[in-house]
């Protein structure tokens, strides 16, 4: 006969150590009090909706699998109560062995979280375990800025992480879908991405990303494979520009992770110009010379 747990309590174990609250170093703490790990049904939970990683290596799983079979879960996961049954705020990794190892149920801890602390949690979880692509990474900051309305400067505060660290790995999502794939599986780093991004000809990238890999060109090579296909594309007469200007330039596009030309003219007057692809890249850009076209 099959086991409805729906309206069945659930087992209560010990307390709990002080090693998850690592996790949760912003949650006010009243009193050293232990919480209470429960044993819950591994068929009333269910992922977080929010989580950013997509991929779990099979092996590792496997292992911990294993380990699982043998000494049980130590660590208990995070859950919080839903409609039906629970959602998973930190442990999904836990949850996937504990289903292969075939155990019923898993140790947990129920807390009350709002969407916002779910997804903050997920990608923190996840950064501080170094579990994400850097294509998984930008998702996942992409997200937070979405779902939650915020800033790049208010992404970079929450995850402890500069502005340009987060405005780098945004830039990663306006690459094209074959490279995006090629950075997905670990086949192009996160350095040989970004100086993707400098061609100026975005059709190509693809295509050079293709080049990149097969050759397994270091990023040095990859720098100079792109200036190269750049000094290619431009057909006008170029007037020399002085070591102030392409410093300027450099850093510049660095800052802003966009493409910079600066021109002047011979009475000391002169043109900025700033590329973008997308709306998005445009709002991006925006965001981070702080212009709010809603004020």
């Amino acid at each position: 006969m099959a086991r409805d747990s729906r309206n069945k309590e659930p087992k209560k174990k010990g307390g709990l150590g002080r090693g998850i609250e690592a996790l949760f170093e912003d949650e006010p703490q009243v009193e050293e009090t232990e919480e209470e790990i429960l044993d819950l049904d591994l068929s009333d939970i269910r992922p977080n909706p929010y989580q950013p990683r997509k991929n779990f290596d099979d092996k590792a799983l496997k292992e911990l699998a294993d380990s699982i079979k043998e000494n049980g879960v130590f660590q208990p996961i995070i859950v919080r109560k839903s409609v039906n049954g629970y959602e998973i705020i930190a442990g999904e990794r836990r949850f996937r062995a504990s289903k292969l190892a075939k155990k019923t149920t898993v140790p947990a801890i129920v807390r009350d979280f709002d969407e916002g602390q779910m997804m903050e949690v997920a990608v923190l979880e996840n950064l501080q375990r170094e579990d994400l692509s850097p294509l998984e990474e930008a998702q996942a900051y992409e997200m937070l800025q979405k779902n939650l309305g915020l800033t790049q400067e208010e992404v970079s505060k929450r995850m402890g992480k500069s502005r340009p660290y987060i405005a780098n790995y945004l830039r990663l999502l306006t690459l094209p879908t074959k490279t995006k794939h090629l950075l997905q599986y670990g086949q192009l780093s996160m350095g040989q991405a970004r100086t993707l991004l400098g061609l100026k000809n975005k059709d190509k990238i693809d295509e050079v990303a293709k080049q990149v890999v097969k050759e397994g060109m270091p990023v040095r090579k990859v720098e100079a494979l792109v200036a190269q296909l750049n000094a290619k594309k431009q057909t006008k007469k170029t007037t020399h520009k002085s070591a102030f200007i392409r410093a300027s330039e450099h850093q510049l596009a660095d800052k802003l992770g966009s493409s910079v030309n600066i021109s002047e003219s011979k009475k000391g007057k002169g043109h900025l110009s700033i590329g973008f692809s997308s709306v998005d890249e445009l709002n991006r850009i925006l965001d981070i010379l702080g212009v709010d076209l809603d004020e």
